[in-house]
């Protein structure tokens, strides 16, 4: 595709935050003194959400306070402090700019962290916008997020490739009618084989695609 527009997912496909995520409950637990998880406890939040997590954190471990928030919080650190670009990003989003592709970004995550994110990483000034899936009031099972994207770049979806990460949203943008590349990330390896046949084009690797 002689790409003119592109929208970008952020965590696993731009930055190395996925690592993040899977480690923020032992994280908070040590934090909060406990220094010994049992693996059921981890097994059995890996489909909750944070809520429901943080709800078995206070009935297994007599916390108090307000465990979600407290977990938000450190996410919010690791976003405007450690977060990393995964290598060869930076090359890519310069390579396209150079040839003149209007980009964005498209997340789950919320508009001031990608903000604070991307512009400590340095790549900020490659995208015209930043949308969140709260501001559309859907995550990426629905391509409310994806077309609302489209409609900013004033595009039509067979103009864009959107760049992904997650076999789900991949499968969305798909069936939306974009061209759709997908990114290797570790966290979706299981996946991976269905990506490929799933995608119009992949990226194992962004400094092998520079």
């Amino acid at each position: 595709m002689d790409k003119k527009y592109a929208i970008f997912d952020m965590d696993g496909t731009l930055i190395d935050s996925m690592a993040f995520w899977k480690n923020l409950a032992t994280e908070y637990l040590n934090a909060k003194g406990v220094a010994e998880i049992p693996a059921d406890i981890l097994e059995q939040i890996k489909p909750m959400t944070m809520s429901e997590s943080a709800a078995l954190f206070k009935q297994e471990f007599g916390l108090t306070g307000d465990p979600e928030a407290e977990m938000n919080a450190m996410m919010d650190a690791h976003y405007r402090n450690d977060i990393p670009l995964k290598p060869g990003v930076r090359e890519y989003l310069e390579n396209l700019h150079r040839q003149g592709v209007r980009m964005c970004v498209a997340s789950a995550t919320a508009e001031h962290l990608m903000e604070s994110c991307l512009t400590r990483l340095g790549v900020r000034q490659y995208f015209e916008f930043l949308l969140s899936c709260e501001t559309v009031g859907a995550g990426k099972r629905s391509p409310l997020v994806y077309h609302e994207a489209a409609r900013r770049l004033g595009a039509a979806p067979v103009e864009i490739a959107v760049y992904e990460d997650a076999l789900y949203a991949v499968q969305t943008a798909k069936a939306a009618g974009f061209h759709v590349v997908g990114v290797y990330d570790d966290s979706a390896a299981d996946s991976w084989q269905v990506m490929e046949q799933e995608t119009d084009e992949i990226i194992l690797n962004w400094e092998e695609a520079i």
